[in-house]
């Protein structure tokens, strides 16, 4: 039939009906995979691939393991390929994953809490000595990453570590990774609850189980009862935050749906009071929620924050008080601001028993296998059979009496373990970088660790609480938007029109006081060689201008433009 101005649809062409396939949400019957990790996952999960591990891999070597083994199961288990030497920054987006596949692998240890005994710092030691070519980092989750593991030798890791009570269990991959928590957890004179019963029954419940083995993507945990806010719970999936019930005493605040990469959400406080004998219970809730209602149809909006923003934390509360408690959460207070603006422990510090713990800070996180192990050496050298790891690369000698504490401190300066940093030392930190990441573009490392120097040379009186955080690539592992100076490498221009290693700047990023995001100077991008002169300018016109006690993130907040370039 012709159309007609009665009838305009009839020349309209017509459109193809599909079916909608929402997101990808378990909880509303979508349960068909709509990409390809989700259909491995499907196939067989993933904790099940250590039984090929000890039995085919280890055995066949690093060409027998299967594509879907190898690039997403085995990160159930800790372990990622590493990014193969001499591949610049230019081709990471550009080469095909087994293009940029290296035969060996990063191994993860997964240090909940960040507490380790001395035995077990030293055989972390002993392995990176043995099977990692030394290398050992420590991360800003509180774990040790090992770089240059043969898959021949996995095994013999996993039992060395195993005998120690440590593991690689679900240290990567979309399940429940590492639960950080305050490195002085029952110890510290301030601390308004300790939540290391939590920590212990989380894991002890949950990692490993198939109950929450197959999640969307990572889920990452922060418990913390230290008033320091020591453990960044406004960029973690949950935290359960220390406060003060005016009427049911110390428990915990509850936060949801935080986390940085290329989309940052500081996450939102549900108003509810959980007290410490119900953190697992309400941990395995919100986990319930991200695995059944979670978007597994996009790997860009997998994250818990995503749900989190599209229903808002009433909503949020409502589905996990009725459909996975079955009880209503009791209301609580927010948590005060933070007593101090650095949150690391690094220094002296009393314990409550009379003890002193005494922090340290190794450079960017950087150490290797024979100084953890000499590291456990002084320790015990000096009374302690403890050490702790924190969010902030640093690490923690508890329970020196006061007659070692002098001693300690002079033993760890000779290893250029300082518990005494300058504030570049103490603040910055990096990401693995391009030496071992399939997805960096720029060096870290090494570039951090040479800006600390040059800071200290030139600005040896500059005495500011600062954090000047490096990363490779725009994912944001070493939060840089969170940062006094967050640096996310990319290639840029130099003067000549070269292509060279750089960074975008964000500047002004804060975490627990006023917490939010850097803001990004439009076009301000610095190459690798100009960055000691461009942070060095920005921290002197800082100290021109600062009003009387102002912080470096409030006054680049209001800073124009030219001073910031």
């Amino acid at each position: 039939m012709a159309a007609t101005p009665q009838n305009p649809a009839a020349s309209a062409p017509r459109r193809k009906v599909s079916r909608h396939r929402g997101e990808g949400q378990w909880a509303m019957g979508h349960h068909t995979p709509l990409n390809g990790n989700e259909q491995f996952k499907k196939d067989d999960d993933g904790l099940n691939v250590r039984t090929r591990i000890e039995t085919i891999y280890s055995k066949r070597g690093f060409d027998s393991i299967d594509p879907n083994d190898l690039r997403g199961r085995m990160r159930w288990w800790g372990l990622y390929t590493q990014r193969k030497p001499g591949i610049d920054g230019g081709k990471t987006a550009v080469l095909e994953p087994e293009e940029l596949d290296d035969k060996y692998f990063m191994l993860r240890v997964r240090i909940d809490g960040g507490r380790l005994t001395t035995r077990q710092l030293r055989v972390i030691g002993e392995i990176s000595q043995e099977f990692a070519r030394g290398s050992a980092d420590i991360t800003d989750r509180q774990n040790i990453q090992l770089h240059w593991i043969r898959i021949e030798d996995v095994p013999e890791i996993w039992n060395r570590l195993e005998a120690v009570g440590l593991s690689t269990t679900e240290a990567c991959g979309d399940c429940p990774r590492v639960v950080i928590g305050s490195p002085v957890a029952g110890i510290a004179e301030d601390e308004i609850i300790d939540g290391s019963w939590a920590i212990d029954e989380i894991h002890d419940r949950y990692i490993g189980s198939k109950e929450f083995s197959n999640l969307p993507r990572k889920f990452k945990t922060a418990i913390s009862g230290s008033p320091l806010l020591d453990v960044v719970h406004e960029i973690n999936d949950v935290a359960f935050v220390g406060v003060e019930h005016p009427e049911h005493g110390p428990g915990f605040d509850l936060w949801v749906g935080g986390g940085l990469s290329t989309n940052p959400k500081i996450g939102v406080r549900l108003g509810a009071w959980v007290p410490l004998a119900e953190v697992p219970e309400v941990w395995a809730g919100v986990v319930g929620i991200f695995r059944d209602y979670g978007y597994r149809r996009l790997r860009t909006r997998a994250r818990l924050k995503f749900l989190v923003a599209d229903w808002g934390p009433e909503k949020f509360r409502q589905v996990l008080q009725d459909e996975y408690l079955k009880r209503a959460l009791v209301d609580g207070p927010a948590p005060a601001e933070p007593v101090s603006r650095w949150r690391d422990h690094v220094g002296v510090h009393r314990q409550r028993d009379g003890k002193f713990y005494v922090g340290f800070a190794p450079r960017v996180g950087r150490v290797d296998g024979a100084t953890l192990a000499k590291i456990a050496d002084l320790a015990e050298a000096h009374g302690s059979g403890r050490v702790r790891t924190t969010v902030e690369q640093k690490m923690i000698v508890l329970d020196v009496t006061e007659d070692q504490v002098e001693s300690l401190v002079e033993a760890l300066e000779a290893l250029d373990l300082t518990a005494r940093p300058s504030p570049f030392r103490r603040g910055t930190m990096a990401c693995t970088g391009i030496e071992y990441c399939k997805l960096a573009i720029v060096e870290t490392k090494q570039r951090g660790s040479a800006l600390i120097d040059e800071l200290e040379r030139r600005l040896p009186d500059f005495d500011e609480p600062l954090t000047i955080n490096l990363n490779g690539c725009p994912n944001a592992c070493a939060r840089i938007q969170v940062a006094d100076i967050g640096l996310k490498g990319q290639l840029v221009l130099d003067d000549q029109g070269n292509q060279v290693e750089g960074y975008q700047v964000h500047l002004g990023g804060a975490l627990g006081l006023e917490a939010g995001f850097g803001r990004k100077v439009r076009g301000l991008k610095v190459t690798a060689e100009e960055l000691p002169d461009y942070v060095e300018r920005v921290l002197k016109r800082f100290q021109a201008e600062r009003a009387d006690g102002e912080r470096f993130a409030t006054w680049a907040s209001r800073a124009g433009e030219e001073a910031l370039s």
